[in-house]
């Protein structure tokens, strides 16, 4: 199983700030890149892992770590089973959001442009809702708001009714069936933009990605302790703009909180105002990392 290598590695590492005997939480365990070096410099401290994917579980397993808690599970249910393993506080939380190579790869998984697959796109196999059936079960309005917020497709409304009207005379199964589509719409040229925006838009519907960040982060504040470190990095503008808000203002919309006297409540001290990103170098060898953007912040 290929994953990605890991991107900014070495910054997500010095942005934890690991001491040898603290208790860390890598949320999108995958490849277990991040992971390894977390460990690496842990003695008696200990590595909690989260990932839904069954694939992430056998690398957990053959890393056969002791320092290594394996939790399959998603990220938005993250304080209810550090409670089950006794943990209340935590150093430090990491969270490299997005899809991983590995899963782009795997034809069957339906999340790559590249193959003819089902139009499936879980991360967790055990869910129920798949790409195939947002695209046959939803109405218009509601694929209208799903293409133009969660993949910024500029032409969302034509593309929706074109889709309803499609599957009229037959249920849209595979991969095929959707480029076909998408191909009388992209602009020339850009198709391969066209057609990630509307993936991109798919696989967060189907994963309800966008609810499941807001409660990680939510929970983050909850498990953190006072100077721990959470670590976010994320590659497209919406989970950029909800990781923003979040560390900046402790809500992921970007609401004002106010305590009795007046004051805003900021239960995080931002370290970085302005995201980091990957330099040149990184970029020309790992091109996952051209749109990565990595905040970080500390529990006041």
């Amino acid at each position: 199983m290929t994953y990605h290598k890991p991107v900014m590695l070495d910054e997500c590492i010095e942005g934890l700030k690991i001491k040898p005997d603290g208790i860390y939480i890598d949320v999108t365990f995958g490849g277990g890149g991040h992971a390894k070096e977390i460990l690496n410099k842990l003695t008696t401290g200990t590595l909690y892992g989260f990932d839904q994917d069954e694939d992430a579980k056998v690398n957990a397993n053959e890393l056969a770590c002791d320092n290594l808690v394996f939790i399959q599970a998603n990220f938005r249910d993250m304080k209810s089973h550090l409670k089950m393993h006794g943990v209340q506080e935590v150093d430090g939380i990491l969270a490299d959001l997005g899809v991983s190579s590995h899963q782009f790869d795997v034809p069957e998984r339906g999340f790559s442009t590249r193959f003819d697959a089902e139009l499936d796109m879980r991360m967790d196999q055990e869910g129920t809702l798949t790409a195939r059936k947002i695209l046959n079960e939803y109405s218009e309005r509601d694929l209208h708001r799903l293409f133009g917020v969660y993949g910024e497709v500029r032409n969302a409304k034509t593309l929706a009714a074109a889709i309803v009207s499609e599957r009229v005379s037959g249920e849209l199964k595979t991969v095929k069936d959707l480029k076909t589509i998408l191909n009388r719409y992209a602009k020339r040229g850009k198709e391969n933009k066209y057609y990630a925006q509307v993936f991109q838009a798919l696989r967060i519907e189907a994963n309800d990605e966008m609810k499941a960040l807001e409660d990680f982060l939510l929970q983050s504040v909850m498990v953190l302790k006072k100077g721990g470190r959470l670590v976010v990095m994320s590659y497209h503008s919406l989970e950029d703009r909800m990781v923003k808000n979040f560390m900046n203002m402790g809500k992921a919309k970007g609401e004002v909180e106010k305590d009795f006297y007046g004051n805003i409540i900021r239960p995080l001290e931002v370290e970085t105002r302005k995201p980091m990103v990957a330099t040149a170098n990184e970029i020309e060898i790992n091109n996952r990392a051209r749109s990565a953007k990595l905040r970080i912040a500390v529990k006041k």
